[in-house]
């Protein structure tokens, strides 16, 4: 049994002739906030995926929530929470009948419906919308119904794909406030996010360029090491200059 929630070495995707991603190594703790930084088509969504057991690696070795990345995807499917960066509720149902069917398709047992439904609503602040069109929302609502949704089967491990894309920045502090809830309840979080100002909330994150990791460690770490000579530098000044050389 591995203690880490994740744990991959030498992680290589190709499709056909590309490289997505390019002998990823890194754990992921037990508990941790991990971020997954990078510039479009770096990576970050493929490296996902295959966590997600939704994509099988060319290469490499891995486990997941325990479970083998080549040989138990779909044990993984189960143990997890996934929410993709693409909406991926139905408009035309309401926010209710939304988690009703996501209970069925995780296999909660009937008897706790009643109860995961109502917490989810209060999770996500929608009791005053329950019953309106999920497609009428605005976007940082339904976002939060999906982040809700990955959580009705209680998975210890949960991935977010790019969760605050095209949200406004007080959607984007509830969600992250929602989201150290989850830690303080040992729920360990894999996000992914090209937003630097976000980083600061993660406990380690991985800066992946090109799909090899440029940097890994504590925020503070990692702007440390690559602008030793600028204390008063940031996040972002150290991703720029992580990424200056790409073409």
């Amino acid at each position: 049994m591995h203690s880490d929630a994740v744990a991959v070495a030498d992680l290589v995707k190709r499709f056909g002739a590309f490289t997505a991603v390019d002998h990823v190594t890194f754990t992921v703790h037990a508990g941790e906030i991990f971020g997954f930084l990078g510039p479009n088509g770096a990576g970050k969504s493929t490296t996902i995926r295959m966590l997600c057991g939704i994509i099988t690696p060319t290469s490499g070795s891995g486990h997941v929530a325990g479970f083998d990345l080549f040989r138990q995807p779909e044990r993984i499917k189960e143990s997890i929470g996934y929410m993709s960066q693409k909406f991926s509720l139905y408009p035309d149902l309401t926010p209710m009948e939304n988690i009703r069917f996501y209970l069925g398709i995780y296999a909660v047992p009937p008897s706790s419906w009643k109860t995961r439904m109502e917490w989810v609503i209060r999770a996500t602040r929608l009791e005053s919308v329950r019953h309106r069109l999920t497609r009428d929302l605005p976007p940082g609502w339904r976002q939060r119904l999906a982040l809700g949704c990955a959580l009705l089967h209680r998975p210890r491990l949960l991935f977010l794909d790019e969760p605050t894309s095209g949200v406004d920045p007080i959607t984007r502090r509830h969600f992250w406030e929602f989201i150290r809830q989850l830690t303080a309840e040992r729920v360990t979080v894999f996000v992914t996010t090209h937003y630097m100002d976000e980083a600061r909330h993660c406990d380690r994150i991985v800066m992946i360029d090109a799909g090899k990791i440029a940097a890994i460690g504590k925020p503070a770490e990692i702007i440390e090491k690559t602008l030793p000579n600028r204390p008063d530098a940031d996040l972002q000044e150290a991703f720029v200059a992580l990424m200056r050389g790409r073409p």
